[in-house]
């Protein structure tokens, strides 16, 4: 019996590894080097058969606390590596055919302690989208920022930043702003938390999406009844995200 346990511990270890491996073949490692000196680490996809003739949405996704680093690799590791795996998965790519960015936050995150405050490197990410958009075909009515527990905060607090930038957001066990609602009401929004969440209270979300709803805003609200903080392995299976996400414009 010890023997057969161990053997299925091996088999899931190496099937997550080689699962690891080929999403950093998959995401190209790239550094941005902004204006002022700063650098930011980031992984990137680019559609099989990308023409620049074309126009594509861009998938931006803010990683969670676990992701904090400036190896390049623990943003698309982990819990992580989940809804990054649905974005890059040919399933998703011949459907919807998108260029797929993964910055990398050191450890000051994407907001400051209050939760809600912009840092720094979450303005560093507007300005690599910016260069991208220099570089490559991409839609500017179809950019799209999803992000998990600090990368909900995330999500909410770059939407408060560029109000008209985003096309939709997916904020995961996060929370945001709730002074500055109003500002946001009009993006399509749907948020996703746990009701037994210890790590991030589920009132963030209930607040927010109360708060956007009295704006005058309509978000898409899921609660997982008895779930906790790692829901990210039950929102990659929920069939009307990304038909729901790709399908809104500015």
């Amino acid at each position: 019996m010890r023997r057969l346990a161990s053997s299925l511990i091996l088999i899931l270890f190496l099937a997550a590894l080689g699962v690891a491996q080929n999403r950093e073949e998959v995401l190209v490692a790239k550094v941005y080097k902004g204006s002022q000196g700063r650098t930011m680490p980031y992984r990137f996809y680019v559609p099989e058969n990308y023409d620049k003739q074309k126009k594509y949405p861009l998938v931006l996704y803010l990683h969670g606390g676990g992701g904090r680093g400036d190896d390049n690799r623990k943003q698309i590791e982990g819990g992580n590596g989940y809804l990054v795996d649905l974005l890059v998965s040919r399933s998703t790519q011949t459907k919807n055919p998108s260029i797929v960015v993964v910055p990398q936050s050191p450890g000051e995150g994407w907001v400051d302690s209050d939760s809600i405050t912009p840092t720094s490197y979450l303005s560093l990410v507007l300005d690599l989208i910016r260069d991208l958009e220099s570089s490559y075909s991409i839609d500017v009515n179809r950019r799209y920022v999803l992000g998990q527990s600090m990368g909900g905060f995330g999500t909410f607090a770059i939407l408060t930043m560029q109000p008209k930038m985003f096309a939709a957001a997916v904020p995961l066990c996060g929370g945001g702003d709730e002074s500055k609602a109003a500002q946001i009401a009009h993006i399509p929004i749907w948020a996703f938390h746990g009701e037994l969440d210890q790590a991030v209270r589920v009132e963030r979300s209930r607040n927010m999406i109360a708060a956007l709803t009295k704006a005058g805003g309509k978000p898409k609200y899921t609660e997982y009844k008895g779930e906790g903080h790692t829901i990210w392995t039950r929102v990659v299976k929920e069939q009307e995200l990304l038909p729901w996400m790709f399908s809104q414009k500015r």
